[in-house]
């Protein structure tokens, strides 16, 4: 009897291991083949198509993990890159500076270079914006600092103390990006270290800030990207709970989009008629990239388009991590997987 018993209980215990795998297994193919329906709403036609080869730099120009993309008033694309430096995966951010030019400017329509700049001026290249007055607006994820430049170059304001993380009015720990308001004013999101956004005056004095660590409303968990709709309210990619924020010019809390579909929001920007686009990236336990796309939204969170390089079919597996509109609606993504930037050119019905 106890022999037989035994036999029961060692087969049980196999039925529940199979029946445990069969459930991580259907798990896995439903994450795979996930719904990649979108919505109906009143611009569910707007179409992308990529623009092949678009971007032509000179071959003296080597083109490294493209973090930060901006375009000025006259539809110059603004490329923020970290030609041979590479992210640590171990151990802590590089002292050196980067000698080369990490700031390049191409034209918009031709995809030809412009000039460029930046050279032993950065560790770890982030975010980019430029301002209504063309001001070059970047972070530094290694200086722990955001700097305000002209859009040749010249340095006009520095906030944060080069090297050192803190939390304070004063100090960053590894801003992501900035966001710059019609009136001067701009917000910095204190991404990787502090999970919190900050208001500053025009001329760089602190105001007030919001958020910490967590899922809650107002809580983030890496806000990593900013852009800022025709009424001044602020969108935040909280990367890693897959959503973005909206908050009112104080900081206070309005809506999220969300989408089971969404991986880690990585960048946000507004177009036409305050309408959202978000890249994400999706991976495999956070291991393996499985690629990017852009979505973009109406007004009321329902996902009108959809298209990038992730699943599983033709085309480099890539990992969108900023982005920009121009003046038609023309979408461009820096890929820090393909050290690329892609360009997708909107060729709408409407």
């Amino acid at each position: 009897m106890r022999i037989q018993s035994y036999i029961d209980l060692t087969m049980s215990f196999k039925k529940l291991i199979y029946a445990i795998l069969i459930l991580v297994l259907l798990l896995a193919v439903s994450y795979i083949f996930q719904d990649k329906k979108i919505g109906n709403g009143s611009n569910a036609n707007t179409k992308y198509e990529l623009a092949k080869d678009w971007l032509k730099l000179p071959d003296s120009i080597l083109l490294g993990e493209p973090t930060g993309i901006g375009i000025d008033t006259s539809q110059n694309i603004f490329i923020f890159h970290r030609a041979k430096r590479e992210w640590p995966l171990i151990g802590s951010m590089p002292k050196s500076l980067i000698k080369e030019r990490t700031i390049l400017i191409v034209d918009s329509k031709s995809g030809q270079f412009i000039s460029s700049w930046g050279e032993n001026l950065f560790v770890m290249p982030h975010g980019l914006t430029v301002d209504n007055h063309n001001n070059v607006w970047v972070t530094d994820v290694g200086l722990h600092q955001v700097f305000k430049f002209t859009d040749d170059g010249k340095l006009l304001m520095t906030l944060g103390e080069a090297r050192m993380p803190g939390k304070d009015k004063t100090h960053f720990n590894r801003p992501t990006d900035i966001a710059i308001a019609n009136d001067g004013s701009f917000y910095v999101s204190d991404g990787y270290g502090n999970s919190r956004v900050i208001k500053f005056s025009p001329g760089g004095k602190y105001l007030f800030e919001w958020g910490k660590k967590g899922k809650k409303d107002g809580e983030f968990n890496v806000p990593h990207g900013l852009s800022l709709d025709s009424k001044g309210n602020v969108y935040i990619a909280d990367r890693e709970n897959s959503r973005v924020q909206v908050f009112d010019s104080t900081g206070k809390f309005l809506k999220q989009y969300s989408n089971k579909n969404l991986g880690n929001i990585c960048a946000v920007t507004i177009g036409t008629n305050d309408r959202l686009y978000a890249a994400d990236d999706v991976s495999f336990l956070k291991i393996k990239h499985r690629g990017s796309d852009v979505f973009s939204f109406d007004t009321a969170g329902i996902v009108q388009t959809r298209f990038g390089r992730s699943g599983f079919y033709n085309g480099p597996v890539c990992w969108y991590h900023d982005m920009v509109l121009d003046s038609q609606q023309n979408i461009y993504v820096g890929d820090i997987l393909n050290n690329s930037v892609q360009k997708f050119k909107n060729v709408s019905t409407q």
